[in-house]
């Protein structure tokens, strides 16, 4: 009898085990598929940045002829210039998001401030009212602010697109220095200010260089943000000729293809971006770990 209640209790456990093994492999093919349909584009788009072709997925051999134009502005074997508006339209592209992103985080971080130290019944509301351009779809925030700036008579050009950028951006910086004041002791900022420091010396020597790690990430999401973004772009650059890089490529698709020299320029942004978040995880574990270690 007591073979037999062994015997089951084995074959229960074998099946147990092996209904975990089915659940594991699936959730393991589950997640690379899903990191194979994320990465597969980006993979494609840094393949074929090392050959001539003009249409993406024709190879006509391997070649860094494209990465060359891209650094000279000159094709040598076509004898023609590089489109410079793909160039005027990067170096918009990374003012409008160094401007934007800065802006964003000074004001992410007091606004974050700020609400922190609210009331929890107004805590929430505000926190509501944060998350709410976040969920909004990028076109109803573009068309808001185009009929606000046409409501008030600016007329749209850098100065509008880098004002829509900041809107969008500092919601996000609240998000990333929320996490950060809750870890915080929150009796430093009043020892500091007992200790006959001003309350902005308080805030620049004590409160910042806890709030540090966040700020940083609002920053760099506010960055990649600013640099993705389309829709609110679209509707706030006016017609003066202002381009990024998201509505150069749109304007330029329109024409019947995409500028060769983009693969390998996107190319460069995605590995310059990859090395950057590395550097900032590495960072942060090897803190996590000497924090431990204290």
């Amino acid at each position: 009898m007591s073979n037999q209640v062994l015997s089951s209790a084995q074959k229960e456990a074998k099946r147990r085990q092996r209904a975990l093994t089915i659940r594991r492999v699936f959730a393991q093919s589950y997640l690379w598929l899903l990191l194979v349909l994320l990465y597969a584009p980006i993979v494609l788009i840094i393949f074929f940045s090392f050959t001539r072709s003009k249409v993406l997925g024709n190879w006509t051999g391997f070649t860094f002829a494209l990465y060359e134009n891209l650094f000279t502005g000159y094709d040598r074997v076509a004898q023609v210039h590089v489109d410079p508006n793909m160039y005027y339209s990067l170096w918009y592209t990374l003012i409008i998001a160094v401007i934007a992103a800065t802006f964003a985080t000074l004001l992410g971080t007091l606004a974050a401030i700020g609400i922190f130290n609210m009331r929890q019944k107004g805590r929430r509301a505000i926190q509501l009212l944060n998350s709410i351009p976040m969920i909004n779809p990028d076109i109803l925030t573009g068309i808001s602010l185009f009929l606000l700036f046409v409501f008030l008579g600016i007329s749209r050009g850098l100065t509008t697109v880098i004002i829509a950028h900041v809107v969008f951006c500092t919601p996000y910086v609240v998000l990333s220095v929320m996490p950060r004041l809750t870890k915080m002791n929150p009796n430093i900022y009043e020892a500091a200010l007992d200790l006959g420091a001003t309350p902005f010396q308080a805030l620049r020597k004590v409160m910042m260089p806890e709030l540090w790690p966040g700020m940083l990430s609002g920053f760099i999401l506010s960055i990649t943000l600013s640099i993705d973004d389309f829709g609110v772009t679209f509707f706030t650059k006016g017609s003066g000729g202002l381009n990024t890089l998201s509505t150069f490529i749109y304007a330029d698709a329109r024409k019947g293809g995409l500028t060769p020299e983009l693969r390998p320029l996107f190319s460069l942004i995605f590995l310059t971006m990859l090395v950057l978040l590395i550097i900032i995880n590495w960072r942060a574990t090897r803190q996590a770990k000497n924090n431990t270690k204290k």
